[in-house]
């Protein structure tokens, strides 16, 4: 053993050593981190000129993707909008079925079959009165799980950090893979969800009537009559009514306490469904343990470049190396 500490610890140039000689079977896991890193040091010895050109190929690509993404965002929101989508519902799986990570798969093709038949049932033309609120009962079910597996996946590695993990006897690595999954399980299906629910909403919308493309209603609203999923308000003797607490807008519309969640929550709409007026999430959500739902909203869409774009880009950069030769 002592043969392969000399062979290990004479890296960086104290000592040259036969890495072919190496026996890595025999070297515990630290010993053949340092051994493969010493050999990564040796393949890429002489190449600076070339390691620096490739660093900046990749600023470059960085930068000007950045450019192109803002603009497409700017001119052309709903194709941005569905490219993204399209790149954060399929870019993870290949990346998890090419590496053999298959919990995952099982867990993205459960979601994926329910949210399909949610979607389709969504954009059927005459949409029923129920579809609605079923839809936003799926969303408002992934947005509540996504959160809490989020928030645990945190505290998880926050504990770990400070050495908890010890107190229920569990490894450190096994703490931190735990809290890491359940935070990139929050994170994906939270992102990947709100982005199928304003699909759905625009659509549920559309199909109601109660906005056209130029702002102004498509029909008119009666007063008992909820815009978002269709139902009555307040009349007990009708059986099709939602009878559940109702939230008035500043506009004067008056909607189901729930409907209007989802519309604003899980559909990210910010908007009164039949006037386009602006809503006060602030008066609307007074609760503290409520708003930090608007807010954890608005941290899911910082994660969308990360997930759909910045594999493409790399993609990019890795065609343009290979064309220049660059290795």
């Amino acid at each position: 053993m002592a043969n392969h500490h000399d062979h290990v610890d004479g890296w960086h140039g104290e000592k040259p050593i036969n890495l072919s000689a190496v026996d890595m079977s025999k070297l515990s896991e630290k010993e053949r981190w340092r051994v493969e890193h010493q050999m990564l040091h040796e393949k890429h010895k002489g190449h600076e000129s070339m390691h620096a050109e490739m660093a900046i190929i990749l600023l470059v690509t960085l930068i000007v993707a950045q450019i192109i993404l803002v603009q497409w965002k700017t001119r052309h929101f709903k194709s941005y909008q569905r490219a993204t989508l399209l790149g954060m519902w399929l870019i993870p799986v290949v990346i998890c079925a090419k590496f053999g990570w298959w919990r995952f798969c099982g867990f993205w093709m459960v979601f994926s079959i329910v949210t399909a038949f949610v979607t389709f049932k969504a954009s059927r033309k005459p949409l029923s009165g129920s579809t609605p609120r079923w839809v936003y009962k799926w969303f408002l079910l992934l947005y509540k799980l996504s959160y809490a597996s989020g928030i645990l996946g945190y505290l998880v590695i926050m504990f770990t950090i400070f050495g908890l993990n010890m107190l229920v006897l569990v490894k450190p690595q096994t703490a931190m893979d735990f809290g890491l999954l359940l935070l990139f399980y929050g994170l994906y299906f939270g992102v990947v969800s709100r982005d199928f629910a304003e699909v759905c909403a625009d659509t549920m919308a559309a199909h109601i009537g109660y906005y056209s493309s130029t702002g102004l209603p498509a029909k008119r609203l009666d007063p008992n009559m909820c815009a978002v999923c269709g139902n009555e308000i307040y009349i007990m003797s009708n059986e099709n009514a939602v009878i559940e607490k109702t939230i008035k807008l500043n506009c004067g519309h008056v909607f189901h306490e729930f409907c209007i969640r989802g519309w604003c929550i899980v559909g990210k709409k910010q908007t009164c469904p039949y006037c386009k007026e602006k809503v006060d999430l602030k008066r609307m959500f007074p609760g503290p343990w409520e708003r930090p739902h608007v807010m954890y909203g608005n941290l899911l869409d910082w994660i969308r470049y990360l997930v759909a774009w910045q594999p493409v880009i790399i993609g990019i950069v890795q065609v343009i190396n290979w064309a220049l030769g660059l290795e």
